[in-house]
């Protein structure tokens, strides 16, 4: 069956925007602002937190990094309207720019944060590939300098990720870890999964051990329960760490005992227009959920005709 699902993904380029739109409906929270923040709400009733992520990225001129400047603003409105929404935000940089030129991402970004702050919001730095991490990590230090609810986020699958680690553990920072989702060649990023898996126990480790803050972001079973137990026997504060997930990512099972435990679990929740390449992405990290949403999209049709 993974065979078979593996293909299905190599194919999704020339499948219909139908279905795709099925993978879509579980991991966006919707095209709407309104809708975004209806998904918090829901979250929220839950036990869990939400950071909230406007879909797009790699934006190539000036001009078009006006209209997610004017969502993000638009969302921090409506955040502020809303103050019961347990929610913070995550940007990525190249919506505002950062492939054009640094500093014009830079006072994009100064924009966001000034209006963040008028609510106290956290707004994280989201990571993208290689080509611009030296860059995000160099936004995201000047940003120290002037603000306090800012986040980084460090990918596990890239070899440079300890030497980046233990720079932001010296400012303090609070971070998210992850895996990392981006093709990146051998001598930059780790290419098996075993590997990187190895480093993200070894780069979150060290982070609670000295005392950083961690979001340990993965859907990965083994992981969950392996920092569940290291921050139990080691006797790390809830205070210093939290769990998170993506929307749609079937991890609830091992999410909720965790929620009902009191710790802090976040889901980050994709929403906007920019649907298609988030959902085709996805797809493509999770071969396996190809075969059921096939399955599915084709009964539905089957059930119409």
């Amino acid at each position: 069956m993974g065979l078979l699902n593996r293909l299905i993904v190599s194919l999704m380029p020339l499948a219909p925007r139908a279905l795709v739109g099925q993978v879509a409906k579980r991991y966006i929270a919707g095209i709407t602002l309104e809708e975004g923040i209806e998904t918090i709400r829901e979250l929220n009733s839950k036990g869990y937190l939400g950071t909230m992520d406007i879909l797009g990225e790699s934006i190539t001129s000036r001009e078009e990094t006006e209209k997610p400047l004017r969502q993000y603003h638009e969302l921090i409105e409506e955040i502020g309207k809303n103050p019961d929404l347990n929610t913070g935000i995550s940007v990525k940089l190249t919506q505002l720019g950062l492939s054009i030129d640094r500093e014009f991402c830079w006072e994009k970004f100064r924009e966001i944060v000034d209006h963040g702050s008028e609510i106290d919001l956290f707004i994280r730095i989201d990571m993208e590939d290689s080509s611009v991490t030296s860059d995000t990590l160099d936004i995201f230090e000047r940003s120290l300098d002037r603000y306090e609810n800012i986040g980084a986020v460090i990918q596990a699958y890239l070899r440079r990720s300890m030497d980046d680690m233990r720079r932001l553990l010296e400012l303090g920072a609070n971070v998210r870890l992850c895996k990392g989702i981006y093709n990146e060649p051998a001598d930059i990023a780790y290419q098996s999964d075993s590997e990187t898996r190895e480093n993200f126990i070894q780069l979150g480790k060290m982070y609670l051990d000295n005392g950083g803050y961690l979001a340990i972001a993965t859907h990965d079973e083994y992981l969950i329960d392996h920092f569940r137990t290291y921050i139990e026997n080691k006797g790390i504060p809830d205070e210093q760490y939290e769990y998170q997930a993506l929307l749609g990512v079937p991890v609830e099972h091992i999410l909720q005992p965790l929620v009902r435990d009191g710790r802090t679990v976040r889901v980050y929740v994709p929403f906007g227009e920019d649907w298609y390449a988030y959902s085709s992405r996805r797809l493509r990290e999770n071969p396996d959920i190809a075969g059921y949403v096939i399955k599915d999209y084709f009964k539905s049709n089957r059930m119409r005709g």
